[in-house]
């Protein structure tokens, strides 16, 4: 029987010790931990990512800091209100939540926040640091899925790995830890020829795509673990309802794998968890507290 990797369980865990740690330390450090989550525009998406992850904060004893801009603001307004948060001490983390309006340069905002506290972990000198394998910031969804494989046993060292995506926020941050981990990794896109034959290979298979069931069991090894990270909202067949699925055709491939994530439940709640440990871990190193939370970061 496979084994379903349940992300809401284990964000949960994660959550309870994140909690003790901020009620043990905040005497110390005389204030709780703080976020700051910048949205842009009216996407109705970033709404409800933005409420998620207040709640998440709320949860745990972060307090959070909610700056909801016009879709016309400009370029410089934004840049002037990362710098201002970059010297705000009550903040230890901050992000750009994405999407944002085109006409914006998205990636310069994001060099603009100050690298200890750009929680998402995509500011170049945290890419950098990953990719040197030094501690830093690391990109929430890739982390999460690193634990999920940890909370199981899933070695990832001597494994052929295969990850569908080249994204900046997933595939290329994801692939990097998996190496530092030293899985070997075949990372796969759009143009990758024979696509099906190349991750029949993997022991673990991580579909990263942004394409909906394109996944199915003529991908997959027997035995192998696969790895959901997309999230769909496709029409019934009546019209009237909505479905949530991933990049994988979950009900194909259960029989044939050993271990794989759910859509909803697998993937989407560590990114948020991970969302929480980076701010934290920024608060206990700008407070000199005690390194305890560590090993959650890859």
């Amino acid at each position: 029987m496979s084994l379903k990797l349940d992300g809401k369980k284990l964000s949960l865990e994660i959550e309870e010790k994140l909690n003790n740690y901020i009620a043990k330390n905040k005497k110390m450090a005389k204030r709780a931990p703080g976020l700051a989550v910048i949205r842009v525009g009216e996407d109705p998406a970033s709404g409800v990512y933005v409420k998620n992850k207040e709640k998440a904060c709320s949860r745990v004893g972060i307090k959070s800091f909610i700056f909801h801009l016009k879709e016309n603001v400009d370029q410089k307004e934004i840049e002037q209100l990362i710098n201002e948060l970059n010297f705000n001490d009550d903040i230890d983390g901050m992000l750009l939540q994405l999407p944002i309006p085109k006409k914006i340069d998205e990636q310069r905002l994001i060099s603009y926040i100050n690298p200890s506290k750009d929680v998402d972990g995509l500011n170049e000198k945290n890419i950098g640091k990953l990719v040197k394998n030094e501690p830093g910031m690391r990109s929430c969804t890739p982390a999460g899925i690193i634990n999920l494989l940890r909370s199981q046993k899933i070695t990832v060292e001597g494994k052929k790995i295969v990850v569908i995506g080249r994204s900046l926020l997933v595939g290329k941050p994801l692939s990097l830890m998996l190496l530092n981990l030293n899985g070997t990794v075949t990372m796969t896109h759009s143009k990758t020829q024979y696509l099906d034959k190349v991750c029949k290979e993997a022991d673990i298979l991580i579909a990263a795509a942004g394409k909906p069931n394109l996944v199915d069991s003529s991908y997959v090894k027997e035995g192998a673990v696969v790895i959901d990270v997309g999230i769909h909202r496709l029409k019934s067949s009546d019209n009237n309802k909505t479905n949530l699925c991933g990049d994988v055709l979950l009900e194909d491939v259960i029989p044939k794998v050993s271990a794989y994530t759910p859509v909803p439940g697998g993937v989407g709640p560590m990114t948020v968890t991970m969302l929480l440990v980076n701010t934290i871990y920024s608060w206990q190193k700008n407070f000199g507290l005690s390194s305890t939370l560590n090993d959650l970061l890859p």
